[in-house]
């Protein structure tokens, strides 16, 4: 379990190292702002976004998902308040931001899963 968090915070860590490299308006500088952000946006996901996507589910529907982009959006602005040397500028760099963070974690989990064969943790 608890290399599995490892390996998921490393995961968040090279999405925001990924979005740093593409974007200009994206600054993370130093080891702490990686892994606090990377931390934050894990814990933000885990906790905030399900909770904030059940007590938004009509505006989700209304909107056809965008108001859901705003929220990963909200998760991303929390990850980058509370890490040190981690800044964003405007609304679109954040947005693309949110795609990099996707499709990282899509792809690593893809490739976790092909290396697992194909087979998920059972939970007790």
């Amino acid at each position: 379990m608890a290399i599995r968090l490892v390996i998921l915070l490393t995961i968040n860590a090279v999405a925001l190292w990924v979005a740093n490299a593409i974007f200009d308006s994206v600054r993370i500088h130093g080891f702490w702002a990686y892994f606090i952000g990377a931390l934050v946006l894990g814990i933000a996901n885990a906790v905030l976004k399900p909770v904030l996507a059940i007590l938004t589910l009509p505006l989700i529907i209304l909107t056809l998902g965008f108001f859901y982009l705003l929220i990963n959006i909200a998760m991303v602005a929390l990850a980058e308040w509370i890490a040190p040397n981690f800044s964003i500028d405007g609304f679109w760099t954040y947005a693309g931001v949110v795609v990099i963070i996707w499709a990282v974690n899509w792809i690593a989990h893809a490739m976790i899963d092909k290396l697992e064969g194909g087979r998920r943790p059972q939970l007790a």
